[in-house]
């Protein structure tokens, strides 16, 4: 009888481990395939940005990517707080919704916001379309500009990116270093070279750098949150 009852517990401890081994398997699973998609979705935005540029067509809307852009978060996931209260460029430029010559309804779209460019860091491979919103939603698909007088401006603009720690987006910031070379293509097909002058990290309520003395040249500073999520990683890079 007391062997029955200890097969019985042993039985009900087998299932439950059996179920919970499952339900990891779908939830890592679910993770993988949203990362997966997520990133062949801003690869092919960069194609997209890419033959516009090339065939002089970035303001024709014809040919919008319509990405869908539900998504799940998955345990290898860090999120960047999106700021909303960044007080006015004293450079000149605004939190802005408009950029370069292109109007909000003829730009080339990923999901449903305006692609106004795209990045280029050849040490860590980075190369994502830039998006003119920096909503949880669309720093879920690629790199956003927060703040700023625009792409390839005279002035500091903030460009934000998730750190999901899986060498996607900004996950890989940490390893560049000051000298390191980033490329930013406006929408009218402008590449600019920029190079990294300053390296550091600050707290999350901290958003001075937004508003940077570039020294009346074109700068950009690119904003990501640290692994543990306590703290932010900035990079400054100023034109060449």
């Amino acid at each position: 009888m007391g062997n029955s009852k200890y097969s019985n517990v042993l039985t009900v401890i087998l299932v439950i481990a059996i179920l919970a081994i499952i339900g990891l398997l779908v939830y890592v699973g679910i993770d993988w395939y949203i990362a997966y998609t997520t990133e062949v979705d801003a690869k092919n935005a960069v194609g997209q940005f890419d033959s516009s540029i090339e065939n002089g067509t970035t303001n024709n809307n014809q040919g919008a990517i319509n990405i869908p852009t539900e998504n799940i978060e998955g345990p290898n996931i860090t999120i960047e707080n999106t700021v909303t209260d960044i007080p006015q460029n004293t450079t000149g430029g605004e939190n802005t919704n408009t950029q370069g010559s292109g109007s909000s309804s003829s730009r080339k779209k990923l999901g449903k916001y305006d692609i106004i460019g795209k990045i280029e860091i050849p040490k860590t491979k980075v190369e994502y379309v830039i998006l003119d919103a920096s909503t949880p939603e669309a720093l879920n698909l690629s790199i956003c500009k927060q703040y700023g007088p625009g792409l390839n401006e005279i002035g500091n603009t903030v460009l934000i990116g998730h750190n999901f720690n899986d060498g996607r987006f900004f996950s890989n910031n940490k390893k560049l270093a000051e000298g390191d070379k980033i490329y930013i293509t406006d929408e009218t097909g402008n590449r600019v070279e920029y190079k990294i002058v300053h390296i550091y990290t600050t707290s999350t309520s901290d958003y001075e750098y937004a508003q940077r003395d570039t020294n009346g040249k074109r700068g950009i500073s690119l904003s990501t949150c640290t692994n543990n999520t306590t703290a932010r990683l900035i990079i400054w890079a100023d034109e060449v």
